[in-house]
């Protein structure tokens, strides 16, 4: 598949099937989350694997939407702050575009494996940094639910309602 087709599957997946992720693949996306490039090359992210009840229970506290509970695996994009590189012209803080790289990478990589992923960032992020005791420079940006979709035609969805080029695209003029 090539990289617009992949981008074109990747969608949110909301319904998961109960069957385990296995370790290689886990091992991939994290991979292909390791690989991911970042402002001064910093690399300021940690990606905590929750897999266990204890953990998932966890992350339900934190975000407790139905579908949520359903994915078999989960995996939190932690930035640190200590880490990251400041702007010098007016010291912006590129964590979050840092991560959010990170955590694209993961479900891209995730969708070429035929796994289903879901961004979500609507969780109480103070609650997952005390639930999962992170150091005080640590912030969880991205939770990200993992697993085979519970209908394998949940990727075959009709087209994305996305801008046209023209809409989003403005080249520069010349004098």
């Amino acid at each position: 598949m090539n990289f617009l087709e992949l981008v074109t599957k990747r969608c949110s997946i909301r319904r998961f099937a109960s069957t385990p992720v296995e370790i290689e693949k886990i091992e991939y996306i994290l991979e292909a989350a390791r690989l991911s490039p970042s402002a001064v090359n910093f690399q300021p992210w940690t990606f905590v694997v929750v897999q266990q009840e204890e953990g998932k229970q966890k992350l339900h506290d934190c975000y407790s939407r139905e579908w949520f509970k359903s994915a078999p695996l989960y995996i939190i994009v932690c930035g640190h702050h200590d880490q990251s590189w400041k702007r010098g012209s007016d010291d912006k803080d590129f964590l979050d575009v840092d991560a959010a790289i990170a955590a694209e990478h993961i479900c891209l990589a995730a969708t070429e494996l035929g796994l289903g992923t879901c961004w979500v960032c609507n969780f109480n992020a103070e609650l997952c940094h005390r639930q999962f005791g992170l150091p005080d420079t640590t912030e969880p940006i991205a939770i990200i639910p993992i697993g085979y979709p519970e209908d394998s035609l949940m990727f075959e969805q009709t087209a994305k309602k996305r801008k046209g080029l023209s809409e989003i695209v403005k080249w520069e003029k010349y004098c």
